[in-house]
């Protein structure tokens, strides 16, 4: 009985669908990537969401519990560097370990899900040069809404109580940041260096635009599952008056996963927006970096005519971009085939 076989198993009609046969097995999740078949034990859209509720869960809450635990409920009086290095360990415990075990456990195939392969130099520059433009267009996009959001608020009390709620939980989050870029030695500038640019920007990447966005990719339209994965990735990030760039960021690098089918390219990327960060907090001080600094009339038109040539600037990139994959790349494709064939 214990090799029991329901296909040799005699036919009492118990099987038997209404027209009379027994029914079709179960169809198996089968996808198609870079020409390799892989099968998904669950449905990619369902894979997704437990990438977002377990990075979301493990975390930001398990992570949260575990400093607590390690470093008292305040963890201002704690060593900042005990800190860093806490940040450090539940950025690779709890996104980057669950990105790799979830690829492994639903696709098996952790390279195609993670995108595991190197991107041409001229792609990798293009990107970058993109992501160097829509920086400074973010933050002077940032002034602009911030000069918005004052003057609703005066005008309403309704929106102005929710202001001042954003403005307490941004504050919190200006005086972590501030605190954990403090530095007083070459070891404390190493340690900074590598737990707010380089291990962010690997495990964040690994999980929001490997595994959770190529499972999206496999249920959805492309832009479709960039725009999920990137407005999940701004909330991820609970900053109410950075969603909206956060977002951008998130698509623009999503974009750059999609077409370069390659981690690297967005973990550069992502290293390039927080060490340029870092940069400008350390050139221009807290209170220019700060995304709910409230902005003068001159600060205002200052920064409408800064971020109206910038937005051509980006746009002109983005466009070079969008053609080289229409144009350019497949060319050169089509010259290298007849290339070997000759």
């Amino acid at each position: 009985m214990d090799n029991y076989d329901q296909n040799n198993a005699p036919d009492n009609g118990n099987n038997l669908n209404p027209q009379g046969n027994f029914p079709p097995p179960p169809r198996k999740e089968v996808y198609d990537i870079d020409g390799i078949e892989v099968e998904a034990k669950i449905s990619p859209f369902k894979a997704g969401l437990i990438g977002l509720a377990g990075g979301l869960f493990f975390y930001q809450i398990v992570g949260g519990l575990i400093s607590v635990l390690i470093l008292g409920l305040n963890p201002a009086k704690a060593n900042v560097n005990a800190v860093r290095l806490m940040n450090v360990a539940g950025q690779i415990l709890f996104i980057l370990l669950p990105a790799l075990i979830f690829s492994k456990i639903i696709y098996e195939k952790v390279g195609l899900i993670i995108r595991f392969r190197l991107a041409p130099l001229k792609e990798i520059a293009l990107f970058s040069l993109g992501m160097i433009c829509l920086i400074p267009l973010i933050q002077n996009y940032l002034y602009i809404q911030n000069y918005f959001i004052d003057a609703l608020a005066e005008w309403s009390s309704f929106i102005r109580y929710f202001k001042e709620a954003f403005d307490t939980l941004n504050t919190m989050m200006d005086k972590t940041f501030a605190d954990l870029l403090t530095a007083y030695n070459a070891f404390d500038y190493v340690i900074i260096f590598i737990s707010i640019s380089i291990v962010p920007a690997i495990c964040e990447e690994f999980m929001f635009r490997g595994f959770i966005q190529k499972s999206f990719e496999l249920r959805f339209r492309p832009i479709l599952a960039i725009l999920i994965t990137s407005v999940f990735f701004g909330l991820y990030h609970f900053s109410p008056y950075g969603l909206l760039p956060l977002i951008a960021l998130g698509f623009f690098i999503g974009y750059s996963a999609y077409k370069t089918n390659s981690i690297l390219v967005p973990v550069i990327l992502h290293f390039l927006n927080n060490f340029l960060s870092v940069i400008m907090y350390y050139v221009f001080g807290s209170e220019d970096q700060s995304i709910g600094t409230k902005v003068t009339g001159m600060e205002f038109k200052s920064a409408l005519v800064s971020f109206s040539y910038q937005f051509i600037l980006f746009a002109a990139v983005l466009g070079y971009i969008i053609y080289y994959y229409r144009k350019v790349k497949p060319k050169k494709q089509i010259d290298s085939y007849t290339g070997l064939a000759e």
